[in-house]
């Protein structure tokens, strides 16, 4: 007596959890199908359309689940997960990762040191990098913190269409900060 073991299809393409539900996964009875020339088939049976997507080789993959009934597509999933990983890329390319770049003040700083730290702020606001400004006090100088908030005041001033401010000076301990953004 001989016993038989059934063995699953091993050229079946394997999926992540993550992806898309494709051939046997997809639990709906009717889904709107698109064979492989990207031609909207309507809404057929699950069964006609596995046997549509095994009749020319490819597997059916569900591209729009949320909808009813869910949107399924005749395409060979290697080639359809190596197009959605070159759009991700694609996307991550596009993206402006913004930086934060601080310039540190004190409230009696010098004409010359205010110039160049408003310099240097333009620089930062012009490369596309948001600026926080901190202004540090010491000792007795925390009594006097309105001259620091005047210096952070004409800062904002100085900067004029060139960045907005993103969250006005405030008082934190022995610091006073802002954040300015490029406009």
């Amino acid at each position: 007596m001989e016993a038989t073991i059934a063995t699953e299809n091993t050229n079946a393409p394997v999926r992540e959890s993550d992806g898309p539900r494709i051939n046997r996964e997809i639990k709906s009875k009717e889904v709107r199908l698109i064979n492989y020339n990207g031609e909207n088939l309507g809404v057929v049976s699950i069964t006609e359309a596995l046997k549509i997507a095994q009749e020319v080789g490819l597997d059916l993959i569900e591209i729009s689940p949320q909808v009813t009934p869910p949107v399924c597509k005749v395409l060979d999933y290697g080639k359809y997960k190596y197009e959605m990983q070159k759009k991700k890329n694609e996307a991550k390319k596009n993206q402006k990762v913004v930086n934060i770049k601080e310039l540190k003040l004190r409230p009696m700083i010098d004409t010359h040191d205010y110039e160049v730290k408003v310099k240097q702020a333009k620089k930062f606001l012009e490369q596309g990098d948001k600026v926080k400004f901190t202004m540090r006090y010491k000792g007795r100088e925390m009594s006097a913190n309105d001259m620091g908030k005047e210096i952070l005041n004409r800062l904002v001033e100085d900067l004029e269409g060139i960045g907005k401010v993103d969250s006005a000076p405030k008082l934190e301990g022995k610091q006073m900060f802002m954040i300015v953004s490029p406009a």
